[in-house]
């Protein structure tokens, strides 16, 4: 015997566990076997008299020949031509299995079957697409069809006819959608055509207003030349600079302007002048002599002026001719014709070099002029090309576009065309139906399917079975419908027969047994349960609460009472107890017939005797321990016997003279004779039957009993591995106790 903790406790009440299912259903097994065997007879009886159906089956491929031809480029604009188009199995098997192509089918097989109709191909046709055998979710594109009848022959004959129907159909629907298709084309081409042309044109057009042939070639040109002549202006920008400072440095060495010193340069290399120069100079050196002695009065000082004027005049004559325009500069600047005519080598040519700086110059700023000018017109022809490039980007776009949508639907033309012209629109039969293989009926199948079934039917109906039943029938139920303490569980107590006692007594033996022996035959191994129920009850007993006689009832009759009775009866006289076990149910008195005891003499005639004085007429006693009252002849109204003061007196005369009283009494429903034997108790101890006292049963039992000292409720007919908490009001004891069916 151990402890049994309170989560432990709270468990067992709250989780159902498999445990209470398995119960259920030992207890309700008939019904449980009786729909399994219904089930398994329809299953049986079904596969025996079922006509054999056989199967046949087929698989077809679902798609155009021509999808299949990878050398074609470009594949026609449908469904069926697009290989990255992917098959809808669901509408394809729905289109495949409708009334349209099945109602054909049967047409085509009426001569033969006349009662063929859509509703039953319906339900033996089955179309499923085919799985990859290296995938479990990837479909290819082949469709298996299957159909079941009771003629084999027949199952080949719809697939075929169902094939060639499908061919057609296909067939039909392939060539009206390329016909469709290339009647779409041929419409567009024409409107392409047009679209074509406009754009052209208006290339054209623009091409010939603005005399170009390419604008962004010939914008890049443009531009390319453009950055040429920065570039180049650049570059003379920084020649004129290195000149015109080297042409400083030379007018400053030279020391006149550059038109004096050509003019100077050029009269320095002329002959005639040169001799001019040399007799101008020789008349200057006679004048100055003669002046030397003579005024200009003097004749040969006139004579030589003149000479000079006339030199000078040749002089002045021959400048003119050699330096042309420059002479006049020469002249306005008051040259002296001496030091102009005179220069040195050195001088000619620093005056050489300073006019070639000049007309270097000049030519650079000539050239400068010029790129200016070219980079001036470049500029403005470049300006005008942003809007020509827009234009011209807008109109090339759209004419290429127009172009090749023109060359795609021409392409799509002929193709269409060529594949009008060679067909190839039929779905393959891969695997050819053939006859019908029988598939049923399977008898194992079937009584496999009848098996499962069966069980659970058979379960619900044992549970829909154990709903409706107001019966208890665990401790654990008993002990949560009931607010008195569960002191004990026993199993299924004997019943016996009267000529077949479970107990014998050595009352009228030959044989003598010890004072304190009761034998016992066939003590099953299971009562020693008794022995806890005995011992709870003995630690019920307070000072203040002393249970010297207990009444032992239950809510019905046939609930064991009688057996517990005298169970405890042996359990408190193994203890060494002198116990007095009383038949209290005198309308239906049962405790002489398990023992065997004569029953002239008992309850009713002590209680209905006058005798004040101890009276033991009616006591069976074996000369040890236990002592039986039996109940008696039975009286016309027991209910006034039970209630006497007779009664009253009796229990306490017993209470004296025993250690303990076990009265048996009557059931507590349907009489009042348990309720007035049990207000001379001390206590009440109530015994229910599993599986037979209801729910309501008990509790009226219960509420009759409130008013009473109901010290608890043995559970009975507890059978299997069960353990249960029995504890008392005032000292809390928690037992525990595990038995097994002997």
């Amino acid at each position: 015997m151990g402890k049994i903790t309170e989560n432990h406790n709270m468990a067992a009440e709250t989780d159902p566990g498999y445990g209470q299912l398995f119960a259920v259903l030992s207890r309700r097994r008939y019904w449980l076997l009786g729909v399994l065997a219904g089930v398994l007879s329809v299953a049986t009886v079904v596969s025996l008299t079922a006509e054999p159906t056989y199967e046949s089956t087929m698989q077809i491929l679902i798609e155009a020949n021509y999808q299949g031809r990878r050398d074609i480029q470009a594949q026609p604009q449908s469904e069926f031509a697009d290989p990255n188009v992917e098959i809808d199995y669901a509408t394809q098997i729905n289109v495949m299995r409708s009334n349209l192509l099945l109602q054909r089918a049967i047409d085509l097989l009426k001569p033969e079957y006349p009662n063929m109709t859509i509703k039953r191909v319906k339900r033996a046709l089955l179309l499923a697409p085919v799985i990859e055998e290296d995938s479990e979710a990837k479909y290819t594109k082949i469709v298996e069809a299957s159909y079941v009848d009771n003629d084999p022959v027949k199952t080949q004959k719809v697939l075929q006819t169902i094939y060639q129907v499908y061919q057609a159909y296909n067939r039909e629907q392939q060539e009206q959608r390329l016909k469709k298709g290339l009647e779409f084309i041929n419409e567009q081409i024409p409107e392409a055509r047009k679209q074509v042309e406009k754009s052209e044109n208006q290339l054209k057009t623009f091409r010939t207003n603005q005399n170009l042939i390419d604008p962004e070639q010939q914008a890049a040109t443009i531009n390319n030349s453009l950055n040429a002549v920065v570039q180049q202006r650049q570059a003379l920008r920084a020649q004129f600079q290195d000149t015109e400072a080297r042409y400083k440095v030379l007018q400053q060495q030279v020391g006149s302007s550059p038109q004096t010193a050509l003019a100077s340069s050029r009269l320095s290399q002329s002959p005639r002048y040169q001799t001019l120069l040399n007799e101008l100079q020789r008349t200057d050196l006679l004048l100055a002599a003669r002046r030397g002695t003579y005024t200009d009065a003097d004749p040969g000082v006139q004579k030589l002026i003149e000479m000079r004027q006339t030199q000078q005049a040749l002089l002045q004559a021959e400048q003119g001719r050699v330096v042309g325009a420059d002479a006049a500069q020469l002249k306005a600047t008051n040259s002296n014709l001496l030091s102009q005519g005179q220069r040195t080598g050195l001088d000619i040519n620093l005056t050489g070099q300073l006019a070639e700086v000049q007309t270097l110059l000049s030519a650079l700023q000539a050239q400068d002029v010029s790129l200016a000018q070219t980079e001036q017109n470049l500029r403005n022809q470049f300006e005008r090309f942003p809007a020509l490039l827009a234009e011209y980007n807008r109109l090339i776009p759209q004419a290429l576009i127009n172009r090749e949508k023109l060359q795609q639907l021409l392409r799509a033309q002929q193709e269409l065309s060529l594949e009008i012209a060679r067909g190839g629109f039929e779905w393959q039969a891969l695997e050819q139906p053939l006859l019908g293989l029988k598939v049923g009926p399977n008898i194992v199948q079937n009584l496999l399917l009848g098996l499962v079934a069966g069980l659970m039917l058979g379960g619900v109906a044992a549970f829909l079975r154990e709903v409706m039943d107001d019966a208890v029938h665990t401790s654990d139920e008993l002990e949560k419908q009931v607010s008195i303490p569960l002191l004990g569980m026993t199993p299924e107590l004997p019943q016996t027969k009267a000529s077949e006692p479970i107990v014998s007594l050595p009352f009228g033996k030959p044989k003598v047994l010890a004072p304190w022996t009761v034998q016992v035959s066939n003590w099953p191994p299971s009562w020693e349960s008794l022995d806890l129920i005995y011992k709870n009850i003995q630690l019920l007993n307070t000072t203040e609460l002393s249970l010297r006689s207990i009444m032992i009832t239950s809510a019905l009759a046939g609930e064991g009472k009688s057996t517990l009775a005298l169970g405890l009866a042996l359990s408190a006289a193994r203890l060494h107890q002198r116990v007095l076990l009383i038949d209290a149910d005198l309308r239906h008195p049962n405790l002489h017939q398990m023992l065997n005891l004569p029953n002239e003499q008992g309850l009713s005639t002590l209680l209905e005797s006058d005798t004040n004085g101890p009276n033991h007429t009616g006591i069976q006693s074996s000369g040890s321990y236990i002592d039986i009252l039996t109940a008696g002849p039975v009286p016309t109204d027991s209910a006034n016997l039970l209630s006497s003061q007779r009664m009253r007196e009796l229990m306490a005369k017993f209470e004296d003279t025993y250690d303990l009283i076990l009265v048996d009494a009557p059931p507590v429903l349907g009489m009042v004779d348990a309720i007035l034997a049990a207000s001379f108790c001390s206590g009440v101890l109530l015994v229910s039957r599993m599986g037979k006292v209801t729910r309501s049963e008990l509790t009226q039992a219960t509420a009759m009993l409130s008013k009473l000292n109901t010290i608890g409720v043995v559970a009975n007919h507890a059978n299997g591995h069960t353990s249960y908490v029995s504890s008392t009001k005032d000292q809390g004891v928690v037992l525990q106790q595990s038995w097994e069916q002997g």
